[in-house]
């Protein structure tokens, strides 16, 4: 998201781009510099080729998510920008190190790369870098539990982004500051954040941020115990996300929206949104979410008392458990298999299955 002082806009979930995967899946909104990055290198003078390469190489390892390799390649390409004296280029090869940073959950490295990105900023007036800094060393001091410290950064950041004219900036100082509050307990503080998130990106017609933002309104309401409204907001995240044919929040949504049917005792609505959740993991080759689908069709199709389908889905899960190689979800499988066959009446099934979870626990020893 880029505009005036431009800041950060995310998620964390996706343009596909493995820079944001990690962040859509935290909730968290940031911008996207790397690909003015890429642009502008490919106009560099061959004096720095070598620290080009290295930067390349690491922001395709970072996209990887090898995070280790990635680490290298950026440190070494840093260490030849600053033998260079170049302090643009010093400054977006730090970026790059706070998003492996973050991205990997090493929250005090990503705050101490913002560290030095804000020392770079002030030395090249640069309000675009001083933004993006303020904004991970906020998010960094969240998922660290530093609420005060994550409040007041990114306060900082949301005035600079005022002041800067800067909607999109806004847009996600807001959501941020949303997602502290939340983590805090504050859930109507954090309510407030988020709409005013909301209506700004609406204003920008930038639907990729509005997803996000709907997305997360959707889990504060969720968490409030609200699952009508948290049902509303989610239902035009996932709108939107499908738009994009963004598997990895349809995913995620849907399995939020049969959660909250299912706290509703809707059991048919939250079955109709596992059966969905199941195609998307499909089409996307996503084994786990596979397996998780299956077993919140069983749950549910057992709240109506359909232990044919229930046992149909956890047979499934069992399956893929097995090919995952994952033996506690095995055990989980063999275990819901057990109880489903005796509520189903069908007890020597159910005695095979608890041979099978005896077997199971001793490594197949009897």
């Amino acid at each position: 998201m880029e505009s005036g002082c431009n800041n950060v806009a995310e998620d964390d979930i996706q343009e596909q781009k493995a820079t944001h995967l990690n962040l859509k899946r935290l909730g968290t909104i940031v911008h996207d510099y790397q690909k003015d990055l890429q642009a502008e290198m490919l106009i560099q003078e061959d004096y720095s080729s070598e620290a080009y390469t290295l930067l390349r190489e690491g922001i395709e390892h970072q996209q990887a998510r090898e995070f280790v390799a990635a680490t290298k390649s950026l440190q070494q390409s840093l260490a030849l920008f600053q033998a260079f004296g170049n302090l643009k280029l010093q400054a977006q090869t730090i970026e790059s190190l706070i998003l492996v940073a973050y991205n990997s959950g090493d929250y005090k490295g990503a705050i101490s790369y913002s560290q030095q990105c804000l020392s770079l900023a002030s030395e090249l007036h640069d309000e675009r870098l001083r933004l993006q800094a303020l904004s991970h060393i906020g998010n960094s001091h969240r998922h660290l539990g530093n609420y005060e410290q994550a409040t007041k950064f990114l306060l900082e950041c949301l005035d600079i982004a005022r002041s800067c004219g800067d909607k999109k900036s806004q847009v996600a100082a807001l959501n941020n500051l949303g997602l502290v509050y939340k983590a805090h307990g504050n859930l109507q503080q954090a309510i407030k954040y988020k709409e005013q998130s909301l209506e700004l990106v609406r204003e920008l017609k930038d639907s990729r941020a509005e997803e996000q933002v709907l997305k997360n309104l959707g889990n504060t309401w969720y968490t409030l115990g609200d699952y009508h409204k948290a049902i509303e907001y989610y239902t035009t995240s996932v709108e939107i996300a499908r738009s994009f044919n963004d598997y990895g929040n349809v995913i995620q949504i849907l399995k939020h929206l049969g959660n909250a049917s299912y706290a509703l005792n809707n059991y048919p609505q939250a079955i109709k949104f596992y059966e969905e959740r199941l195609k998307a993991a499909l089409l996307a080759k996503d084994k786990r979410s596979q397996e998780q689908s299956l077993g919140s069709l069983g749950v549910a199709c057992e709240a109506v008392a359909d232990y044919s389908n229930a046992i149909k889905y956890y047979e499934q899960r069992l399956q893929l458990s097995r090919e995952m190689k994952d033996l506690r979800c095995e055990e989980q499988a063999l275990k819901s298999l057990k109880a489903a066959c005796y509520a189903a009446g069908d007890y020597n099934k159910a005695m095979k299955y608890e041979q099978m979870i005896k077997e199971t626990s001793t490594g197949g020893l009897t």
